[in-house]
């Protein structure tokens, strides 16, 4: 049975917080999330044991559904930022470009066509940086 998360060390809740940041990665830290460890402390501590460690850690979903998930939810949002680092770590685990399009096209309708020209100008550098390596 799982302990809670609230019983647990948040050393504990970290360390699974980076170990799925490197699932995600290939095995590479997150470089926004070690930017802000130099200057924020605190809130890099906080979203590796909580949003990483305890949410995204949680087994309901699988990786790929989770980031598709989170594409669509920063896209929609106008988090276009947030949004490219979750479609990297989708392309990272093998999610195709065309799935990635299909969600800008699919949030004009609840978020409107100006979120997804933004979603789509994110993901166009997204796809070209990764082409350049």
């Amino acid at each position: 049975m799982p302990v809670p998360a609230n019983a647990e060390s948040s050393d504990e809740r970290r360390k699974r917080g980076e170990a799925v940041v490197g699932s995600l990665n290939k095995g590479e830290p997150q470089q926004a999330l070690e930017r802000m460890r130099q200057e924020f402390p605190f809130l890099a501590e906080a979203t590796e044991a909580y949003a990483l460690g305890d949410v995204w850690s949680r087994t309901g979903l699988d990786s790929r559904t989770r980031q598709l998930a989170a594409v669509a939810a920063f896209a929609a949002t106008g988090q276009t930022a947030f949004m490219k680092v979750h479609a990297g770590y989708a392309v990272n685990i093998g999610v195709p470009e065309a799935e990635l399009k299909e969600i800008v096209y699919l949030i004009t309708v609840p978020a409107g066509i100006s979120r997804a020209i933004a979603a789509s100008q994110a993901l166009s550098e997204l796809f070209a940086e990764r082409r350049k390596q």
